[in-house]
């Protein structure tokens, strides 16, 4: 979650989850969370004004039963994700299948020896997919912002017995990893960034339209590809099944080599990507996690 974001939950109720794992699997858990955000959205206005934002840009304003309905179904779907994440960490990564759709594309795009920025959102699970990356055969760098809610980041890392499909790049670290992510693109390399939320250190963003209003995007992966001649690869997962994701390649966006720093340079650019979220939102509008107020 973003800076602002409330943290819901606590380790007793995680270690529940995993406890139901362990015992029922996932049909199990599935039960379980079924209560918990049914109590969560009922009873907890904090979840459901984190969730208002988002659903009322993706379907207008609702009231009533309907406008719970569509927050507990986003919710929920959340849940699941965390879930799966959670079932990976104790059962193994052979418990969920992620298909990449755009690999050939995709290996083109790398074969082309100018190092590559993979571009993701805060959509699907974006962790568990990235294991699709495996068929790049090539070293994976994220830059990894703390930005995460407590489920989200640690005790996926922490407890999966799978080996982390990436090498975390620190954004705190010297003039924020910028030196660090240039010299991965300059060795052509594969850098990856999230491309949906502004990092608490980040001054330069454009004002694109996203769902019928205005929010501002970061121009730093631009501007990355702008200096090093690298093309970004726009990925997005989502889930399609029980235990099945899939990592689709939604766009190639080629930026200019040196259009200088101004972000009114590289706006064409983030509003092709918003463009792409727009329809990401559009055919799967219960798997966009972005709880906090984009348009303000």
């Amino acid at each position: 979650m973003a800076a602002g974001e409330k943290k819901f939950g606590n380790a007793l109720g995680y270690q529940l989850f995993y406890l139901f794992i362990k015992v029922g699997g996932r049909r199990c858990a599935y039960a379980l969370l079924n209560c918990v955000c049914g109590f969560y959205v009922v009873f907890r206005p904090q979840v459901r004004r984190s969730c208002e934002s988002y659903l009322s840009h993706r379907f207008g304003q609702a009231v009533g039963f309907t406008k719970l309905w569509q927050q507990y179904k986003l919710v929920l779907s959340f849940g699941r994700v965390m879930v799966d994440r959670a079932i990976v960490a104790t059962l193994g990564a052979e418990q969920i299948k992620v298909a990449l759709v755009g690999r050939e594309q995709l290996l083109q795009v790398r074969d082309q020896g100018r190092g590559v920025i993979l571009l993701l959102s805060h959509v699907g699970c974006w962790q568990l997919a990235m294991s699709a990356m495996g068929a790049l055969n090539e070293p994976l760098y994220m830059l990894m912002h703390g930005h995460a809610s407590s489920f989200e980041s640690s005790n996926y890392q922490d407890a999966a017995s799978t080996t982390c499909p990436y090498r975390i790049i620190n954004p705190h670290g010297y003039l924020g990893g910028s030196l660090e992510m240039l010299g991965v693109l300059k060795d052509r390399g594969i850098l990856s960034i999230m491309g949906d939320r502004v990092p608490e250190q980040e001054k330069n963003t454009a004002t694109v339209a996203l769902l019928g209003g205005d929010v501002a995007l970061p121009i730093s992966p631009y501007h990355l590809a702008s200096a090093t001649g690298a093309p970004i690869v726009v990925l997005t997962s989502r889930k399609i099944g029980a235990s099945t994701y899939e990592m689709v390649v939604a766009d190639v966006i080629e930026v200019p080599v040196g259009l200088g720093r101004k972000a009114v340079n590289f706006t064409p650019y983030v509003q092709r990507y918003a463009a792409t979220l727009d329809g990401y939102c559009q055919d799967n509008p219960y798997q966009f996690f972005n709880f906090y107020d984009m348009w303000q």
